[in-house]
């Protein structure tokens, strides 16, 4: 096999796996209310559920990672995917909120993490060449924008054809098709005490990422976005409803998220080749700010959700690429799965308060007015906090090495 070939190869099938753990994982608001409906374990704790998951699904990966260093990353995309599919395929049988919690928020979070950014960015870093990483980043990131732009049509599709269980059993089976996409991913590290060609091992350089200013202001930026994106999947059809819009808009929306993603992180990872990451993490909080902003200011009618979802994909996991991209800039790749893993982690913490706020708040006043409002000063804040990132300039950097 050709290098380019390979390259496109190991590409493709990442972003395919993440198209289908990105998919599902940010399709499950469609579920809150036939699931609420069912079950009557009310919305505060379907939320606290779903905010368990978006915890563990980030807690997960520098796990997952650490352990596809090791032992490579096909053995680790296969267990989740199994985890995956039982977690969900479980859930419409659990009627007490602690079974929820264990299947929805824990067992399918946890299989989903295991194939997803950190694990499936990482691998692919290691077997290409530097200066074509922030663009298979770009890439890989962009499948699981395709997924949303997917799997929400299709969930709401089967839903309303054949009942939300049928739904969500299907959706489970679907999570299957990560095993055979993995294969190309297979690796040398196959066990034993990795380390590093400069003799550096894990331990030691998670120790230096953590002294790295730049490492947390990274941290605490992923943290913002988390909060974001977690609030929508989970309540965007919980807005939609209140503003007396059918269902049909929340998945014609999700789906725009995701169409317009998929050029939000293209244009992002190549851009990144370019120019300094931590200039672009400042745009793209800064235009998920403004999005909001002009959102709440406008009539709640079904083109404002279209537009406003347009414009809030192009920003929706465009961070990802100069995220992973900086962190594999300020400390290698060797283990990008793992340092990469625990920067997602922060970005889950955003998502469980995201999610599980998002709830409170509906319970508690009947909207979700002051979500927004947090996640304009949030993302404002993410914008200002990436700038003291120290990054040299691609060219330069390039020329030094």
């Amino acid at each position: 096999m050709t290098a380019k070939r390979q390259y496109w190869t190991i590409v493709i099938c990442s972003a395919l796996i993440l198209a289908v753990t990105m998919g599902i994982r940010n399709t499950m608001g469609l579920f809150v209310s036939p699931l609420n409906t069912s079950t009557g374990l009310g919305i505060v704790t379907i939320s606290f559920a779903l905010a368990v998951g978006q915890f563990v699904w980030g807690a997960a990966q520098p796990i997952f990672g650490a352990l596809a260093d090791r032992a490579g990353s096909v053995r680790i995309i296969g267990i989740g995917a199994v985890l995956l599919a039982l977690g969900l395929a479980a859930t419409p049988f659990m009627h007490s909120s602690l079974g929820l919690i264990f299947f929805l928020g824990i067992v399918s979070a946890a299989g989903a993490g295991a194939g997803s950014f950190s694990i499936l960015i990482g691998a692919a870093a290691q077997k290409m060449p530097a200066e074509r990483r922030a663009f298979a980043s770009g890439f890989i990131n962009a499948g699981g924008s395709f997924g949303q732009f997917v799997f929400a049509p299709v969930a709401q599709v089967l839903i309303s054809a054949f009942g939300w269980i049928s739904a969500l059993l299907a959706i489970a089976a679907s999570a299957l098709l990560t095993i055979p996409l993995a294969l190309p991913l297979r690796d040398k590290h196959t066990g034993g005490k990795v380390v590093h060609s400069g003799g550096i091992s894990l331990s030691e350089q998670t120790l230096i990422a953590f002294k790295d200013r730049s490492y947390w202001c990274l941290h605490a930026g992923f943290f913002t976005c988390g909060f974001h994106i977690a609030f929508l999947v989970t309540h965007l059809p919980g807005e939609v409803a209140l503003c007396g819009l059918p269902a049909s808009v929340s998945a014609a929306s999700l789906a725009i998220i995701g169409l317009a993603n998929i050029a939000g992180s293209l244009s992002v990872g190549w851009l990144a080749q370019t120019y300094r990451m931590k200039f672009l993490l400042f745009w793209v909080y800064g235009i998920r700010a403004v999005a909001i902003a002009v959102f709440l200011l406008s009539p709640r009618t079904a083109l404002t959700f279209y537009i406003f979802a347009m414009v809030l994909g192009v920003s929706w996991l465009a961070t990802v690429p100069p995220t992973a991209g900086l962190v594999g800039k300020l400390f290698g790749t060797r283990y990008l799965a793992t340092l990469f893993g625990l920067t997602l982690l922060s970005h889950q913490i955003g998502g469980f308060f995201g999610a599980w706020l998002g709830g409170m708040a509906v319970a508690s006043s009947g909207n979700y007015d002051w979500m927004w409002y947090a996640d304009i000063v949030l993302a404002l804040a993410a914008a200002l906090v990436n700038l003291p990132i120290r990054e040299a300039v691609p060219k330069a950097a390039a020329a030094a090495a």
